[in-house]
């Protein structure tokens, strides 16, 4: 089975060196040029924002995309720059007040780079953080993440290793600010999901065993492990099942027919990928993410409905949406603020 990188997203770091300046005076230089991008300016933004339902909130996955000028930010930036100041301009957005922390999945990172995404956003501003998958995968090379034989990975669902890698830096960097801890299990072979209860009762263990006060959500991608199993084993610890749009899983109505709201701590949703596609197929077919090159107003529905459901219920919950579901984020959140725009009365039952 193969266990190498999840692209969700390509997710740049935040504090890699800017590129040398060609200036005798580099630093003087980047001073007098430096104006930092701003937020675009979208005259139904505004309009829509009060429309989304109390306690949602909606964003994408990372933030770092040229091809986002005019329609995230006010002109066109490097993705260097974009790392670097992009999320500032990013959160004044008034739809975009959440948004998916995946460089986290790779490696984990401490609490003060946590604290600097933090002093980059406003107080109403939640970040949606996926794990290190180095205690999600059940398996990692010998050789490192790129050579060598798989073998069993010793820390994949260990609480200890969770609590002080993933837990306390999110927690004490982010503060309020973050606003969920996601554990995302890959696509795991059939001898793995057979059982799916026993599954289920490891990860409830892991759960319970993990500090209180945060919300823990966790993303799976066997349909198989869909099944009211999981979701006692999710509730009996408090933890949310995160609702992903994705080709391995189930639509999302049906993930939720199952694995109902009303047993949800908070909503969840990853919006990933649709249509069938590879990451790599979608991504070559969709850069530089500018249009909705392949709109999917099945899924945004389906979205818009749990998010209706979770306010019905006093819930709040995050979305967040990847360039490679519709071929551009910040314009599916648009449609889908305006799917939320419009009156209805469907959200009560299935």
């Amino acid at each position: 089975m193969a266990r190498g990188r999840t692209p969700d997203d390509d997710q740049l770091d935040l504090f890699a060196a800017a590129p040398a300046a060609a200036s005798p005076r580099p630093i003087e230089a980047r001073r007098r040029c430096a104006v930092p991008v701003g937020p675009a300016a979208d005259p139904a933004a505004p309009d829509l924002a009060p429309r989304i339902p109390e306690g949602i909130r909606l964003g994408t996955s990372s933030w770092s995309f040229p091809g986002w000028a005019r329609l995230v930010y006010d002109r066109a930036a490097t993705e260097a720059e974009l790392a670097r100041d992009g999320l500032a301009a990013y959160a004044r957005h008034p739809l975009l007040r959440a948004v998916g922390l995946d460089r986290t999945f790779y490696a984990p990172i401490g609490a003060a780079e946590f604290a600097r995404y933090a002093a980059q956003v406003p107080d109403g501003f939640r970040f949606l953080v996926k794990a290190s998958q180095g205690c999600t995968f059940p398996s990692v090379r010998a050789g490192g993440p790129v050579g060598g034989a798989w073998k069993p990975n010793p820390r994949f669902l260990d609480p200890a290793f969770a609590a002080d890698a993933v837990v306390g830096p999110a927690l004490e960097g982010l503060g309020p600010k973050l606003g969920a801890l996601l554990f995302q299990l890959p696509p795991l072979p059939g001898p793995q999901v057979r059982d799916p209860a026993a599954l289920a009762a490891r990860v409830e263990a892991f759960l319970r065993a993990l500090p209180r006060g945060p919300t823990y959500a966790v993303e799976i991608r066997n349909r198989e492990l869909v099944v009211p199993a999981w979701g006692e084993a999710l509730a009996a610890a408090g933890a949310a099942h995160a609702y992903v749009v994705h080709p391995t899983m189930p639509p999302v109505l049906d993930q939720a027919e199952v694995l109902p709201l009303e047993r949800q701590p908070s909503l969840v949703v990853r919006w990933m990928l649709g249509h069938g596609r590879g990451y790599e197929e979608a991504r070559d077919l969709y850069a530089p993410f500018d249009a909705l090159a392949a709109p999917d107003p099945d899924a945004r529905r389906q979205i818009a409905w749990l998010c209706r459901r979770a306010a019905a219920l006093g819930r709040g919950g995050i979305v967040v949406v990847n360039n490679k579901a519709e071929g551009s984020s910040p314009l599916s959140v648009l449609e889908l603020a305006r799917e939320l725009a419009r009156p209805s009365a469907g959200a009560q039952a299935l």
